[in-house]
């Protein structure tokens, strides 16, 4: 069975840092503090970008966290203030559908 939901009701929210250690200490971060209800950590990656003028490849690791829309704003605080790099990739999507089971574990998981 799935649910209907606001599109902003949800999101998924996807950073990247160079070091498994790096993800996990901002995955556990943001999980123990109820800032995300779950954190996936995927990698090694290649990356490659833009940075200072230059073409850049590097191998990160990315975490993706599941949160709702009310606990976005702390969750982008963690990670802007645990996280060592200069400019970190936050970027947050809204989920549009979701089992209803899930959901309602995303919001227990977050509440409080």
């Amino acid at each position: 069975m799935t649910s209907d939901i606001s599109p902003s009701a949800w999101l998924t929210v996807l950073t990247t840092t160079d070091a498994a250690d790096k993800a996990e200490h901002l995955a556990r971060g943001a999980v123990q503090a109820r800032h995300a209800a779950c954190a996936q950590i995927n990698g090694p990656v290649t990356s490659v970008y833009r940075w200072k003028g230059e073409i850049e490849t590097a191998q990160e690791w990315q975490i993706l966290f599941k949160t709702s829309e009310g606990r976005y704003p702390e969750l982008e605080a963690w990670l802007l203030g645990a996280h060592d790099y200069d400019t970190p990739e936050v970027i947050a999507t809204p989920v549009v559908r979701g089992s209803a089971g899930y959901l309602a574990w995303m919001e227990q998981e977050t509440a409080g």
